[in-house]
């Protein structure tokens, strides 16, 4: 490791350095005559052109192996493909729910959601009460199961209406809901796009707990995903789907 340091030095510049201060120190003890110092000096100033050239290469090469670089990255990134969905686990769950309801703007859509997931106090205060709060937000529309009206009334409802903007909370469009799929689509401001959060009702993406049912994995839908037009789609077709009298059997719009 010294030996290799020890050749690194510019052993032509400290040359140079040594022999100029030594033809110095000589003509001033007038034992080198001002030809000899002159031949000096050319010879000097020939090493240090060469030992400029010599750097100069360096550099364009340096700086070639750079541009080479750069397009060799950007060929791959150009190869990446950003994922439409990633899934997000336990661990990360709340986290991620979290960034997602406090960075969400616009008129947002709750398709199916599990209320009993918010029946613990910390839980609403974490998932539910920041969108509800939420300056940017302009309306929180739920699409929900007729099964889940009485935890909606005796839970939810009264736990939004002490919340600040809870006149932004429309009433719920009551559906019967057979299908197993759950989801919030809202339009984020860091994207500035369209996203959703997609969970499924029954394992492995749900476990039960205490309060109920509560989601162990979701998917966070990017705002590129061919995905997000399927799930407009599917809240649309529910919305405008003839509503079940549940006393009598039949359709009423």
């Amino acid at each position: 490791m010294k030996l290799k340091r020890f050749l690194s030095y510019e052993w032509d510049a400290i040359a140079g350095i040594a022999t100029a201060v030594t033809a110095t120190v000589l003509h001033l003890l007038h034992a080198l005559d001002e030809h000899i110092m002159l031949s000096i000096v050319l010879v000097l100033m020939a090493l240090l052109f060469i030992n400029f050239m010599r750097h100069s290469r360096n550099n364009d090469l340096t700086a070639e192996q750079v541009d080479r670089t750069e397009h060799a990255i950007g060929k791959i990134q150009a190869g990446l493909k950003l994922p439409e969905v990633v899934l997000v686990g336990p661990q990360h769950l709340r986290s991620a729910s979290e960034h997602f309801v406090r960075h969400m703007r616009g008129d947002t859509i709750w398709f199916n959601v599990c209320l009993s997931m918010y029946r613990p106090q910390p839980l609403f205060d974490a998932l539910l009460k920041p969108a509800v709060e939420n300056p940017m937000v302009t309306s929180i529309e739920f699409v929900l199961d007729e099964g889940q009206r009485e935890l909606w009334q005796q839970v939810v409802q009264p736990r939004i209406t002490g919340c600040s903007g809870h006149e932004k909370v429309r009433e719920p469009r009551w559906r019967s809901l057979k299908k197993n799929v759950s989801f919030i689509l809202a339009d984020s401001h860091l994207s500035d796009g369209t996203e959703a959060l997609l969970s499924f009702w029954g394992e492995p993406f749900m476990a039960e707990a205490s309060e109920g049912r509560v989601p162990r994995y979701i998917f966070h839908v990017q705002k590129h995903s061919e995905l997000l037009p399927h799930l407009v789609e599917l809240e649309r077709s529910c919305v405008h789907a003839p509503r079940t009298n549940a006393k009598s059997g039949e359709d009423r719009p």
